[in-house]
């Protein structure tokens, strides 16, 4: 049981990986085909194809680590809940023989892009990882949650796999252009085929987008079904979610088209150039935010199946509404009196005292990030050039997570520090949010009062993009409770804002003009940034844990 905690996160954050090196294989194959037209007479230039090719081994080699990792950690989970390893009866079940049948297609990738660096423009070496991509896409029909399902199972297997597939060409392609990008800096021939490569993509793009909302749309009227299950679940929460990253993404996608478009009509329009590639790094941050999310609801039950667990939507806008923080905390013997029912496994009733532990810890780290998020927009105005220390609070942030987010561990509690942090799925994320609080607040300290210390910027944005990623796979209950969900809907946002705060910041800190000033669509890209650290801190500052 000591490694069950740490072996169920896992297992959770490689399903985002699986979909992402999934995604590069698959996309990649398209790209080639579509894109860089490998068997035909306008094929690209071998240093092109050569560029494609490292995109797809390392999707290759991405893919066999994440699926092998993930059969032997659920291996080790079965194990650990059981007490022992059924080997036949899990290597009989068909997520492990779907699973081990990409495991082996994957190393089957690695085998061809092998011989495609030697060839690179050999069509029959292309024509076979076409032909290998065919089962790779079709074995994701039994990794998915039709497959246990009684009614229309065929028909949704077949929905969810063409919808797989149509995200896969979106990011897998979008991760070709950014490789592409990098290569046109020192090559003329990649250079040459950026603005070429973007008008294809434009209508691969606008296809992926149509097949995407008209298989996801009948998905979500099957698994979801009605407006509670929509807004009072977890499956419905991340969906919503899922919907508003992908009109952000839409929104980065329609101003590369208009670039290239502009592009065709004025050869001498420099948009693709300057900020086209920029749009899409940050594009990649949000696609990599949905993937995440695409996984996370595998393990989630869908709304359909919960209906006495749901919640209505006005208790889930009830966790939102604006009140007065709790400035006042429980001491340490009446949380630990009543934390026997907030541990238990069934009802899983918190205290009075669990209830005010919690909104107290959370509505002080609301404090922290409004704070910091007032200071932030003060930053921007030379007289206040002393709030560029705003990111100090991040640092006091993680010594006060640190010591109050388990109460029933060391320091404060009789549970070891390290026996917690692997023994415990929730704990362990807790440590890393801790950890993740002080290096953000650290470097990004570093970074704004230090002018040698620039490149560091980067890290601020990457770490926020983790973090809300962190926050989109967070779960507190294996059983999802009505209460569990509505603290989790309240997590679920504010991954959301921590994601649009990256890919915001990143584009302050690339769309930059010639004399080291941000251009206006990067200054407005930085406000909103922080605006959503803002809402975060707020929506904090306003949290109340449910009683249920």
């Amino acid at each position: 049981m000591y490694m069950q905690g740490l072996a169920n996160f896992i297992d959770d954050f490689l399903g985002g990986l699986m979909l992402i090196s999934y995604a590069l294989v698959v996309g990649s194959i398209l790209w080639s085909f579509v894109i860089l037209k490998v068997t035909t007479a306008e094929v690209a230039a071998e240093s092109v194809l050569s560029r494609s090719i490292k995109v797809l081994h390392i999707g290759a080699v991405a893919l066999a680590a994440s699926v092998g990792t993930k059969l032997v950690i659920k291996g080790l989970v079965l194990a650990s809940t059981l007490g022992e390893l059924p080997l036949g009866a899990y290597a009989g079940t068909v997520q492990f023989q779907a699973g081990l049948l990409r495991f082996f297609l994957a190393l089957g990738f690695l085998w061809a892009t092998r011989k495609l660096s030697e060839s690179p423009a050999d069509p029959t070496g292309w024509k076979t990882t076409l032909w290998l991509t065919v089962p790779l896409v079709i074995s994701g029909a039994w990794l998915v949650h039709a497959v246990g399902r009684f009614e229309e199972r065929a028909l949704l297997m077949a929905t969810t796999v063409v919808h797989q597939f149509a995200a896969a060409v979106w990011f897998g392609c979008v991760a070709q252009l950014l490789a592409l990008w990098r290569a046109a800096r020192k090559d003329a021939d990649a250079l040459a085929l950026w603005p070429v490569a973007i008008g294809r993509f434009a209508n691969m793009g606008i296809a992926s987008v149509v097949l995407l909302l008209l298989t996801g749309l009948p998905l979500a009227w099957v698994y979801i079904g009605s407006w509670d299950g929509l807004f009072g679940t977890g499956y419905g929460s991340l969906v919503v979610t899922k919907v508003w990253l992908l009109l952000v993404a839409l929104g980065f996608a329609y101003l590369n088209n208009r670039a290239g478009r502009r592009w065709r009509e004025n050869p001498g329009d420099n948009t693709l150039i300057t900020k086209v590639p920029y749009y899409i790094e940050a594009e990649t941050f949000i696609l990599i935010g949905i993937l995440f999310i695409a996984a996370t609801l595998s393990s989630q039950p869908p709304s359909v199946d919960i209906p006495d667990r749901t919640a209505q939507v006005s208790e889930v806008i009830n966790m939102f509404l604006p009140r007065v923080p709790k400035i006042h905390s429980p001491s340490h013997e009446a949380l630990m009196a009543g934390e026997a029912g907030r541990v238990a496994v069934v009802d899983k009733v918190p205290s009075v005292a669990g209830q005010e532990w919690s909104d107290y810890n959370h509505n002080v780290a609301g404090l922290f990030l409004t704070g910091m998020g007032i200071f932030a927009m003060l930053s921007y105005v030379r007289r206040f050039h002393w709030a560029q220390y705003w990111p100090l609070g991040f640092i006091g942030l993680s010594i006060f997570l640190f010591f109050r987010s388990d109460a029933e561990t060391w320091p404060l509690g009789p549970i070891g520090f390290w026996e917690s942090t692997f023994g415990n799925g929730e704990v362990f994320q807790h440590r890393i949010a801790t950890l993740l609080a002080f290096v953000l607040g650290y470097m990004e300290l570093k970074a704004r009062t230090r002018p040698d210390a620039k490149k560091l910027q980067h890290i601020f944005p990457m770490l926020c993009a983790f973090g809300g990623i962190l926050l989109l796979t967070h779960a507190h209950a294996q059983f999802e409770l009505k209460s569990e969900f509505l603290i989790q809907s309240t997590h679920t946002t504010m991954g959301l804002l921590a994601v649009i705060m990256a890919s915001g910041r990143w584009l302050e800190l690339r769309l930059v003009t010639p004399d080291g000033q941000s251009a206006v669509e990067g200054r407005i890209a930085g406000f909103v940034a922080i605006l959503a650290m803002f809402i975060i801190g707020n929506f904090l500052m306003f949290y109340r844990e449910p009683l249920y």
